[in-house]
């Protein structure tokens, strides 16, 4: 275990500084690392349970092997890690809005933050998930490219959203261009903090079929007691056609060592889009 508190490294950035401290949680002698912008918490190591199940429900929706997904938001790496552990995924990127934020994986600063940025699977992109979804993609050498699953974990729900310009994409129109990122049979899986909202899971059910909201139950430590996180899950069906990995747009094999040799820069403008709320 650390000393009882240390802030690990400060960042100014054009939303404010962040910061990522380490702290002694006393109650459970467990190091927690946190992350804040200015005065606010915006991250937790303390309850992971929620990222992790984003992976592992997501790419539950998905069939076949050689998978590629892509992680929206790279916070303290759970839901990345999470997907790594399923050996059908062949390639992983991750789009972070914050190069701080890589950074501290890239440096070590993070626990297990190898077990993320040496897998020659991974492929951090710096840039603008929602700008992203709106244009030509996640990944910046092939435009068009489409994946197998795409796990978002940014803003805090649906309808409490870290900036207005993210609004759209959780409407009928953005959602369908989501679709245009997803190979057929992909399936779209979501972080919230919220219980489930049914007027979402309907604006879901315009564009995927069977959308799901999936409580997740967890124990907070702090308070003893049962709390709660959602995540949706979707499918999209599309007109059959031609294998996977054969389809135009599918995008290149992901090569050794990729991954953990650079870090893209994807120019985007407005606020991170990788972080939310801490919760508790």
């Amino acid at each position: 275990m650390s000393a009882r508190f240390e802030e690990i490294d400060r960042r100014d950035t054009p939303i404010g500084t962040i910061s990522l401290r380490r702290r002694l949680e006393p109650s459970l002698r467990i190091d927690v690392y946190e992350v804040k912008l200015g005065d606010e918490f915006l991250m937790s190591s303390l309850f992971p349970v929620a990222e992790i199940e984003l992976a592992r429900l997501g790419l539950a929706r998905v069939s076949g092997t050689g998978l590629d997904v892509v992680v929206g938001g790279l916070g303290l790496g759970y839901t990345a890690r999470a997907a790594l552990a399923d050996p059908r995924v062949r390639s992983l990127t991750v789009v972070e809005r914050l190069g701080a934020v890589i950074e501290w994986h890239r440096e070590g600063l993070l626990p297990h933050a190898a077990e993320l940025t040496a897998d020659p699977r991974t492929r951090l992109v710096c840039g603008d998930f929602f700008a992203m979804a709106n244009g030509a993609g996640f990944d910046p050498d092939a435009p068009g490219r489409r994946f197998d699953a795409v796990l978002l974990d940014v803003d805090h729900t649906p309808r409490q959203v870290l900036h207005p310009s993210h609004a759209a994409f959780y409407r009928r129109e953005g959602l369908r261009r989501l679709t245009d990122h997803l190979l057929p049979g992909g399936a779209f899986a979501l972080w919230s903090n919220d219980p489930p909202d049914e007027e979402f899971t309907r604006t879901l059910a315009e564009v995927f079929t069977r959308p799901v909201a999936q409580v997740v139950r967890f124990h907070n430590h702090l308070q003893d007691r049962e709390a709660t996180n959602t995540v949706y899950l979707a499918e999209w069906a599309a007109p059959p056609g031609p294998d996977r990995h054969q389809r135009t747009g599918s995008g290149p094999e992901q090569g050794a060592g990729q991954g953990n040799q650079r870090s893209d820069q994807q120019g985007a403008a407005g606020p991170d889009t990788g972080h939310r709320t801490h919760r508790q």
